[in-house]
């Protein structure tokens, strides 16, 4: 009875935790992101993530995974194999070192409006009662031509690679749970990495190449710094 009352708080924190990491956005796109309306960017370059966490992978994940969500809001991107060739060339596949220095080269060298900086701040597995992985991640996008912020999100993610089996009474949690502890520690790495840029980078303001270009000014932003669980 100790057990199962002790797991049954577990899980109301575990619930509590998830419904309180989000919030209404109350701002607007061209309020949140005015910089990358006056500057409009057409093509960006993406440096190699800034890995901060002790899975040594993560930067490659998050590096092949970022151009689709920006290319699909409309910004071209320079492919991320051609250019990190040329940075490794130039010895400069560590985007520590251009972070906080001048972006011009890039668009002298690449013709790069825009220049975007990854930073991976955690990468945790969790298995139990709430089966997920942990990511924190932070992006920041500057303008070639004066450095100046464009856009900024830093996310705290909550992946949720648990396993459902409703209605099938202790036993089906007790093997539920088992599943899902397999499950989180099988979970594709790209596939996290991937949903995290998705969702983060979604809120982009709409490219010179999109449809929407110069329309989604009144939408409503997403925070600048929140936590959101996704599945």
């Amino acid at each position: 009875m100790k057990n199962i009352r002790t797991t049954f708080f577990a899980l109301l924190a575990t619930i509590f935790l998830f419904s309180c990491g989000t919030t209404k956005p109350t701002h607007s796109k061209e309020e949140m992101y005015g910089a990358l309306y006056s500057n409009h960017p057409a093509s960006i370059a993406i440096m190699p993530p800034i890995n901060k966490t002790n899975n040594v992978e993560a930067k490659e994940f998050f590096y092949l995974t970022l151009s689709q969500p920006l290319s699909e809001q409309g910004y071209y991107v320079l492919p991320p194999f051609l250019t990190m060739e040329m940075f490794k060339t130039e010895s400069a596949y560590d985007a520590e070192q251009f972070i906080n220095g001048p972006l011009g080269k890039f668009k002298d060298v690449l013709g790069a409006d825009a220049v975007l900086f990854t930073t991976i701040h955690k990468w945790e597995k969790k298995a139990g009662l709430a089966n997920t992985v942990n990511v924190e991640v932070e992006y920041s996008l500057r303008s070639t031509q004066n450095n100046e912020e464009l856009f900024y999100r830093k996310g705290n993610i909550i992946y949720d690679a648990s396993i459902s089996s409703s209605g099938a009474g202790l036993m089906g949690a007790l093997v539920s749970m088992a599943a899902s502890a397999i499950n989180t520690a099988a979970t594709n790495h790209i596939k996290v990495a991937r949903a995290c840029n998705n969702f983060i980078l979604s809120d982009t303001p709409a490219g010179t190449y999109s449809p929407n270009f110069g329309q989604d000014k009144l939408s409503l932003a997403g925070e600048k710094e929140f936590t959101q669980t996704i599945k």
